[in-house]
């Protein structure tokens, strides 16, 4: 693999124009594409999903900093994917969903009706944030620098430059830390902020940095995906009027609806991972410690598995649908990410009749490593 010629360039303006109809076009001409920026991207569906199940050739250990469990493989995963796993179990849905819902019907209730509403910065980030901190015990005073702190870390990534990515993470370090300490002080409520701070592993309680780690990692999940997940929805609920009738009707499709919506138009963009021993991939021989970059908004729309990828259908096999991911890193907060998009869909139905898209204001796209939309525009009808 001497002398590697770079295939694409993910930064590129005509890829971050519209990423998914550039991720297509990889899919069909190149499903296995180098590029100086991602290494090799993995864009076919049967492809990324050999590698999500493999994980003894293709090891998550790819940073550079603890990622605690998101870069480990077993069984130092599984050690502390069962950490994780506890909160996000059935029970603590059912004990969350009543504040979810209480947070989701006053954001509703703020929205003006009968005008044009820019979704993304008023409602779509709050909804995110809001629900994060509720869920962790956070005071809102954190509102504001958490939402910078999410440009900041956009912002280091797209450039990809280790000093500005060590000062957001440092950045967003010290946050976590004092709220630890309050907590270790007895000064804050026994929230699950608190209770991360009881756990242990291999018969010690888990460090600091570890701690710091895990809530960095959900933190990340909830601010840029689930604010880019709502953008999405709502936008195509007021661009399919006959998807939200049907929603409307029968809100028992809801989890299976939004799922499928987000495998359309996927609001997460790639993970990383590094070949173990030689491999051979998409036809192509590679060497140990190669490193490649999973698309998912291009495995999720591969016509192989999912025909024309534009269409909604609610009969798909789930198992098809990596929206979550799939084998032992798939998302432990995918439980939490269906609990708030389905009490936002209930609660928008309760609250308005109709979404309209507005249309002369179109959707601006959102670019790399954010997915969906940076502006949405609609109209919520009484």
């Amino acid at each position: 693999m001497t002398d590697i010629h770079n295939d694409w360039d993910p930064r590129a303006a005509e890829v971050q124009a519209d990423q998914a109809a550039a991720y297509d076009r990889m899919r069909k001409t190149c499903p296995v594409a180098h590029s100086a920026y991602m290494n090799w991207s993995i864009f076919r569906h049967a492809d990324v999903k050999r590698v999500l199940l493999d994980h003894e050739i293709f090891s998550s250990n790819v940073s550079s900093h603890l990622s605690v469990p998101n870069s480990m493989d077993p069984p130092e995963h599984t050690v502390f994917r069962a950490i994780v796993d506890k909160y996000y179990t059935p029970a603590e849905m059912e004990r969350f969903e009543p504040v979810a819902r209480s947070i989701t019907a006053a954001l509703i209730d703020a929205l003006p009706r009968g005008e044009d509403i820019e979704i993304m910065g008023d409602f779509a980030q709050k909804f995110a944030l809001r629900h994060q901190s509720a869920f962790m015990g956070w005071p809102t005073e954190l509102e504001r620098p958490l939402i910078e702190w999410v440009r900041k870390n956009h912002a280091a990534t797209l450039a990809r430059d280790p000093q500005k990515l060590d000062e957001v993470a440092g950045e967003f370090d010290s946050h976590i830390r004092a709220l630890l300490a309050e907590r270790r002080g007895g000064a804050a409520p026994a929230d699950i902020t608190a209770r991360l701070l009881t756990e242990t592993v291999h018969g010690r309680a888990l460090t600091e940095a570890e701690i710091v780690s895990i809530i960095r990692n959900w933190t990340v999940g909830e601010l840029s995906t689930i604010a880019a997940s709502v953008g999405v929805i709502i936008k195509y609920l007021a661009d399919h009027p006959d998807v939200q009738d049907r929603l409307r009707a029968d809100r028992s499709c809801i989890e299976v609806a939004t799922d499928e919506i987000l495998r359309i138009q996927d609001t997460l963009v790639t993970n990383r991972r590094v070949a173990t021993k030689p491999v051979e991939l998409g036809g192509q021989q590679f060497a140990a410690g190669t490193r490649f970059t999973i698309m998912w908004p291009s495995a999720n729309r591969d016509e192989a598995v999912f025909g024309n990828p534009d269409e909604f259908r609610l009969d798909r096999n789930p198992a098809d649908n990596l929206v979550y991911g799939a084998g032992i890193h798939v998302c432990p907060g995918a439980p939490m990410s269906r609990l708030e998009l389905r009490v936002l869909l209930e609660e928008l139905f309760d609250r308005t009749s109709r979404i309209l898209p507005v249309a002369n204001k179109p959707a601006c796209n959102a670019i790399y490593p954010a997915a969906g939309y940076s502006e949405v525009y609609v109209r919520l009808s009484v």
